[in-house]
C-alpha cells in the first residue's frame, strides 16, 4: 500500500478573537490516512503469500493442506473461496489434528491418503527456504504427516514471509526436528548430538510450557536440533540421521518443492524450480 503524507503549511496563522461573536469554531475533520507497507505485520506478509498461494488451486482438486501460522491463512483462504462458490469439488487431506479441525470448521470437504493416494496440490508453510528452495519443516510439531502428504502430491507449494530465507539449511539457529520414538529417547538424543558434533549441535527434547515432553499426532517425541553453522551436506544429514534406529523422522524437507511464494515488505514474490 502506497503511503500518504499530509502536508502542512510551516506557519499557522489565527485571527484575534472576537469577544463580541458566540459563534463556535468550525471543526474539519481529518480523513485517516492509509497505512504505509513497512507497517504491515508478519501476519500481514504471510496473509499476503497464502492469498497467492491458493490461486495455483483448481475446482476439483485434491489437496494437502498444511500445518502453522501461514498454512491457516491458506486453509481460511479455501474455506471462504468454498463457501463463496468460486471454487467447487475440493477435498482436502489435512496433515495435523488442528488443521482437520481447522478445515472442519470451515466446511472443506475432507479425507484421507488412504482414499486419496495421490493428491493434485499441497500447499504449506516452512521454517527455512535454501536457495535451492530446499526447506527445514517441523517446528510446528507436524513433519512426519507433512512430508508423507507433501510427498504424495504432484506439486507443492510453500508459503512464507522473507524472514524464513536462509542462506544455508540450518542457518537460522532454530531447531530443525526429528521425530523419534519415546522408547529410549534420551539414546537416541545423544546419537544425534554425537552425529553432528563437529557441527557444534546442541540437541533438546522439545517441551510443553509445564515441562513435560511434546508428543506428536503420531505419539512420538521430537529431538529438537540446534546447528550454530548452515548444515554442509543437507542430503547426506538426512540420510544419517534416517539411519538411525528410533527416529522416525526429520525436518528437512529437500527437492520437494514446485515452488515458493515469498511475501516481503516490497511485495510478493515466486520462486520455482
Amino acid at each position: 500500500m502506497a503511503s500518504v503524507s499530509l502536508h502542512l503549511s510551516s506557519r499557522l496563522h489565527v485571527s484575534p478573537p472576537r469577544f463580541s461573536s458566540l459563534r463556535r469554531p468550525r471543526l474539519v475533520p481529518i480523513k485517516a490516512l492509509s497505512v504505509p507497507s513497512t507497517a504491515l505485520t508478519q501476519d500481514d506478509l504471510k496473509k499476503l503469500a497464502a492469498i497467492k498461494a491458493v490461486e495455483y488451486v483448481s475446482s476439483g482438486m485434491v489437496l494437502g493442506l498444511g500445518t502453522g501460522s501461514t498454512a491457516a491463512f491458506v486453509v481460511a483462504e479455501i474455506g471462504s473461496l468454498l463457501s463463496s462458490g468460486k471454487l467447487t469439488g475440493i477435498v482436502g487431506v489435512p496433515t495435523s489434528k488442528r488443521t482437520f479441525e481447522q478445515a472442519q470448521s470451515l466446511g472443506i470437504p475432507l479425507s484421507t491418503l488412504d482414499d486419496h493416494p495421490r493428491l493434485d496440490l499441497a500447499i504449506d508453510g516452512a521454517d527455512e527456504v535454501d536457495p535451492n528452495l530446499d526447506l527445514v519443516k517441523g517446528r510446528g510439531g507436524a513433519l512426519l504427516r507433512e512430508k508423507i502428504v507433501e510427498a504424495a502430491s504432484d506439486k507443492f507449494v510453500v508459503v512464507v514471509d522473507d524472514t524464513k530465507l536462509v542462506t544455508g539449511l540450518g542457518g537460522s539457529g532454530l531447531a530443525m526436528p526429528v521425530e523419534v520414538v519415546q522408547f529410549c529417547w534420551k539414546y537416541n538424543l545423544t546419537r544425534l548430538q554425537e552425529l553432528f558434533k563437529d557441527e557444534g549441535v546442541d540437541a533438546k527434547l522439545r517441551l510443553e510450557a509445564d515441562g513435560t515432553p511434546y508428543v506428536t499426532d503420531n505419539s512420538n517425541y521430537i529431538v529438537d536440533l540446534y546447528f550454530k553453522t548452515p548444515i554442509k551436506d543437507a542430503g547426506a544429514a538426512g540420510k544419517e540421521i534416517s539411519d538411525l534406529e528410533g527416529v522416525v523422522e526429520h525436518g528437512l524437507f529437500l527437492d520437494m518443492t514446485s515452488a515458493v511464494i515469498i511475501a516481503g515488505k516490497e511485495g510478493v514474490s515466486v520462486k520455482s524450480k
